[in-house]
């Protein structure tokens, strides 16, 4: 039976003196610890081998494995798998071989300070991430607790707020909190002139003031949220597609024909961690995607020049697959093939040309059939009439 040798200890500011006896005795005890200079500083133990964070950073799990065979102690902040390099450790290193200590978690903490409820709040990290990923989020009388990526985060997030109509947000940033030099900043996104420290984590309080932007993370947001050139799947029509993709947390989506992102831009705000790669060979509409993802809070979508078929073969089998444009019988077979058990495929067609490929997909697949119209009401002189959209064929199955 393998036995634990890998000890994965969270520590505050507080260092040593705010340790379990047991992890205390672990740290104390140990022949070599790994971590940032701030945990090292932190660990009070002045006779062990000190290893500070390899670079690249992607080394680590090799450095860690090295150390089997001595009292190895890991230390991170907080909690080790919350938001920590804990939850890459243990994809990297059998859990059978690690024992975790967690501490006090910077949301925790934080939540104590301001008083609010972690069950009523988003709590985020754009720490080494894009900061842009927490734009989502923005709603009116949403709470959030955000790790930040440094000193300029609260700054760059307070300019989101401001720009999208929440300037009267309130922001609170939270700097070594646990310890003696714990400190406090607060004030509003549309006024806020802080100079905070390096590592600090930020409460914001959504505020919407008039006019402000209210975007959900369900689909499906307004055409007009997204620069394109007028072609892309619109807003009725998005919605309908997404609920058949059903996006879910981590699950990665082919974008085949991605024109301005819409798809792959709600896809991946709907879930957390989601993924997508948009296919779209025109540099044009890539460029409007690259813009939409970023300005909606995904930058993380990953855009190919590509055409379908042949821009498919090397990418990672999806757990869902739309086809928006490009639709044919090689793609179908190819997507299909590539899909995950119980992934999804959606098609949408509105040539006769494409109808005849889905109506062909059915009847050999199964799967789901319908055909969509969208009448919006539009001015017929001094009048108001239904003015028709073209009618949109769409063909999803869900794989056996």
């Amino acid at each position: 039976m393998t036995r634990p040798w890998l000890n994965v200890i969270g520590i505050g500011e507080d260092g040593i003196a705010g340790l379990s006896p047991a992890a205390r005795t672990l740290v104390e005890g140990a022949e070599v610890i790994l971590g940032g200079d701030r945990h090292l500083d932190l660990s009070g133990n002045t006779t062990a081998q000190r290893l500070p964070w390899p670079s690249p950073f992607n080394a680590m799990i090799d450095v860690i494995r090295g150390l089997k065979g001595r009292r190895a102690v890991v230390l991170v902040t907080g909690d080790p798998l919350w938001y920590s390099v804990g939850a890459r450790i243990a994809k990297g290193i059998p859990a059978a071989e690690i024992v975790f200590h967690p501490q006090l978690s910077a949301f925790q903490l934080a939540a104590a300070r301001m008083g609010w409820s972690l069950a009523d709040l988003e709590t985020l990290t754009v720490h080494g991430r894009p900061v842009e990923q927490m734009i989502p989020f923005i709603e009116p009388d949403a709470r959030l607790l955000i790790l930040t990526t440094g000193a300029q985060t609260p700054a760059q997030i307070a300019a989101f707020l401001t720009e999208r109509g929440y300037g009267q947000s309130r922001l609170t940033v939270l700097g070594a909190m646990g310890g003696d030099r714990e400190t406090r900043f607060e004030g509003t996104a549309a006024q806020w002139s802080h100079d905070v420290p390096e590592f600090n984590t930020m409460a914001v309080d959504c505020i919407a003031g008039d006019g402000a932007q209210v975007f959900s993370r369900v689909a499906s947001l307004p055409d007009s949220a997204f620069l394109s050139d007028g072609t892309m799947t619109k807003r009725e029509i998005r919605a309908s597609t997404l609920s058949r993709l059903m996006p879910m947390r981590g699950a990665l989506l082919w974008d085949i024909g991605a024109g301005c992102g819409s798809v792959s831009i709600e896809w991946m705000r709907a879930a957390r961690d989601a993924r997508a790669i948009g296919i779209e060979p025109r540099a044009d509409r890539r460029d409007f995607a690259a813009q939409n993802a970023l300005r909606l809070g995904t930058p993380a979508l990953k855009l190919i020049d590509a055409t379908a078929p042949e821009g498919l073969g090397s990418l990672p089998a999806p757990d869902a697959v739309f086809i928006g444009g490009g639709v044919t019988a090689d793609v179908i077979r190819i997507a299909l093939g590539a899909l995950k058990p119980f992934g999804r495929l959606v098609a949408n067609a509105v040539t006769l040309e494409s109808e005849a490929v889905l109506l062909a997909a059915f009847a050999r697949h199964g799967g789901d059939l319908v055909r969509l119209s969208i009448a919006k009401a539009d001015p017929v002189g001094g009048l108001t009439g239904w003015r028709p959209s073209m009618p949109v064929t769409q063909w999803s199955l869900i794989k056996s």
